[in-house]
């Protein structure tokens, strides 16, 4: 499994607005094939900062597969707009499960 993680920053005072438009988008992501699961976390101490962590069956099912299908021009029609600047987006081997006697 490959891990997205994206840095996520939005427009002062749109948080509320940008939480709504995500599950829009999120219907959008969890079309494309290759798509294991998502998680949206909001940061604590810059509540404008969110972290999206994406299960993806392969690194090519994200920057390949849906990065260049309608699905993704979906998600940033949904999120785009509040977002103050880029999303800073990596990848990860591994899986993302709590680890036996945690």
């Amino acid at each position: 499994m490959v891990i997205e993680h994206a840095e996520l920053s939005i427009i002062p005072g749109q948080e509320a607005e940008f939480e709504a438009a995500f599950e829009r988008g999120h219907k959008a992501i969890a079309q494309s094939p290759g798509y294991q699961w998502a998680r949206l976390i909001r940061q604590i101490e810059n509540p404008g900062t969110y972290l999206l962590l994406v299960g993806w069956e392969s690194l090519e099912a994200h920057t390949v597969v849906f990065r260049g299908s309608d699905l993704f021009q979906q998600w940033r029609a949904a999120v785009g707009p509040y977002f103050a600047s880029p999303p800073n987006v990596t990848h990860y081997n591994g899986e993302l499960t709590p680890a036996e006697g945690a």
